[in-house]
C-alpha cells in the first residue's frame, strides 16, 4: 500500500483507538496508549508506507458506528469493508479469525486445525499477533488450549473484557 491513509481516533470503554483507512477499507484498528499516539503514528506510516492524514471518510464513520454498536451490545457482526494488508498466510489466517462466531473461543490448535494444510501453532499464534484489525478480526477470541488466556496486542485485560461482554449478550444479560 502507498499513498495517502486517512485515520481517525475512536473512544471506547477499554480505551482509545486508532483506525485507518485506504480507497478499498479498514487497513488499522488498534487499541495504543495516549503517551505513545505520535510514535504509533510515525510506525504505522512507515508500515503502510503512506502518508497518514487525520481526515474521516465513510469507511471511517462506518466503523466507528459499528463498534459503537458492538459496545453496547447490539452487533455481533461487522459490515464495513477491510482492507488486510500482510503475507499470504497472515491474510488466511485472519480470515480464518473472522469464521469464529461472536461469543466462542477456539484454541490455537483449533484455529490451525481449521486451515486445509495445517500449519504449525507457533505460525499461527504469530500471524494472530500481528492482525492489525483488533475486534473485528477476532484474535481476542483465541485462546490456550487449556482455557486460559494467552497473548494479545492490546493486553490480556482487554481481551477479557470484549471475552465476558460477548458472553454477557449472547447469554441476554447485557441488553
Amino acid at each position: 500500500m502507498a499513498g495517502t491513509i486517512y485515520y481517525k481516533q475512536l473512544q471506547t470503554p477499554i480505551g482509545p483507538m486508532i483506525a485507518c483507512a485506504g480507497h478499498e477499507g479498514i487497513c488499522l484498528l488498534e487499541f495504543y496508549e495516549e503517551a505513545d499516539f505520535e510514535q504509533r503514528l510515525s510506525s504505522v506510516e512507515k508500515w503502510l508506507k503512506a502518508v497518514l492524514i487525520k481526515e474521516s471518510t465513510p469507511y471511517l464513520e462506518q466503523v466507528a458506528k459499528e463498534l459503537e454498536q458492538y459496545f453496547a451490545g447490539e452487533r455481533k457482526v461487522f459490515e464495513v469493508a477491510l482492507q488486510l494488508q500482510g503475507t499470504d498466510f497472515q491474510k488466511q489466517t485472519w480470515q480464518a479469525l473472522q469464521t469464529i462466531p461472536y461469543g466462542v473461543t477456539r484454541s490455537y490448535m483449533q484455529q490451525t486445525l481449521s486451515f486445509t494444510v495445517p500449519e504449525s501453532i507457533r505460525a499461527v499464534a504469530n500471524a494472530n499477533g500481528k492482525n492489525p484489525i483488533a475486534i473485528i478480526v477476532p484474535c481476542h477470541r483465541v485462546i490456550g488450549a487449556n482455557g486460559s488466556l494467552t497473548g494479545y496486542a492490546g493486553g490480556l485485560w482487554r481481551k477479557k473484557y470484549l471475552l465476558e461482554l460477548e458472553a454477557e449478550v449472547k447469554q441476554g444479560r447485557l441488553l
